[in-house]
């Protein structure tokens, strides 16, 4: 059975459910730390959660066309009001900020003054699909996912949904082209990995072998799941993959060891907080979080 029980957080007491039924019991409780809670609502539609080392959350509200800061003591705030309907975030090794800009169908990166630069907005001369969600190799290099979920049929020009390398400064690298929804996309801690979800009708989130140059070898299906969405690895190798069927806990062979409910379903997490063990979750009009026994993999280290 599902364990319920009642928290508190912040000064709030919410209802939550800890752990699923049968044999992912004991996994969950040698994960978790505390509950889910609610940190705060009344969003759209919520995604890209990334966490900033000086102690705050960035995450996107996409039709509201804005990205949200919230710290602990103080909430949620609006930190960008023109946001390009942005949608993964992350961020390089200087701490600047990488948006995947889901409406204005480009990735950007935000410089320590305040401006935007265009990483990567077209492949061989064609618009982008609408950029997804991203992540950063240590050396600089950037990954993203290129769905059409942001523009009209009318409206692509590319022929396939890629994903794609980019080091800045340079034209974007076709990657792999035979996903149907490229989504959600992770490293593992030693980047010798990299996992892509494809959240259509496959329903499986991929594994390949990285090169040392940023091109991909090796792919296989690593995991079955329900609309996997957005993705993240922690310490020990276990990926976190957001779903129709909750956040569902993988150890680095595959194996399903433990599923978090979230009141709402889940379309994106982050590792956060000051030992890096806390799980943000992005949850349609609302942000939720879970403490575990582990820390994530870092976003910059």
């Amino acid at each position: 059975m599902a364990k319920r029980k009642w928290i508190g957080f912040a000064g709030l007491m919410v209802f939550v459910i800890a752990s699923v039924a049968g044999s992912e019991n004991d996994a969950a409780s040698d994960l978790l730390a505390s509950e889910v809670k609610k940190l705060a609502n009344g969003f759209k539609f919520t995604e890209g959660p990334v966490w900033h080392k000086d102690g705050y959350l960035l995450f996107s509200d996409i039709p509201s066309n804005h990205i949200v800061k919230w710290i602990r003591d103080g909430g949620a705030s609006v930190w960008r009001e023109l946001s390009g309907n942005s949608n993964g975030l992350t961020f390089d090794r200087e701490g600047r900020l990488i948006a995947c800009e889901h409406g204005n169908r480009r990735v950007t990166r935000t410089e320590k003054d305040g401006t935007i630069t265009v990483i990567a907005d077209q492949f061989k001369g064609k618009r982008l699909n609408s950029p997804n969600d991203c992540v950063v190799r240590s050396d600089g290099m950037i990954f993203f996912t290129d769905p059409p979920y942001g523009i009209g049929r009318q409206e692509r020009e590319q022929p396939c949904n890629g994903v794609y390398r980019v080091i800045p400064g340079n034209e974007p690298v076709l990657l792999v082209d035979d996903f149907q929804m490229p989504n959600g996309i992770a490293f593992s801690s030693d980047e010798s990995i990299l996992y892509i979800a494809d959240s259509s009708d496959k329903n499986h989130v991929r594994k390949f072998q990285v090169e040392k140059d940023g091109t991909l070898g090796n792919g296989e299906i690593f995991a079955e799941i329900g609309t996997p969405d957005g993705i993240k690895v922690d310490d020990n190798g276990n990926l976190y993959a957001t779903s129709n069927e909750g956040v569902v806990v993988f150890n680095p062979s595959g194996e399903r060891i433990a599923t978090i409910d979230v009141p709402e379903q889940p379309a994106n997490c982050a590792f956060g907080g000051k030992e890096n063990t806390f799980l943000f979750i992005t949850a349609r009009t609302g942000l939720y979080a879970v403490q575990l026994k582990v820390a994530g993999a870092p976003v910059w280290k």
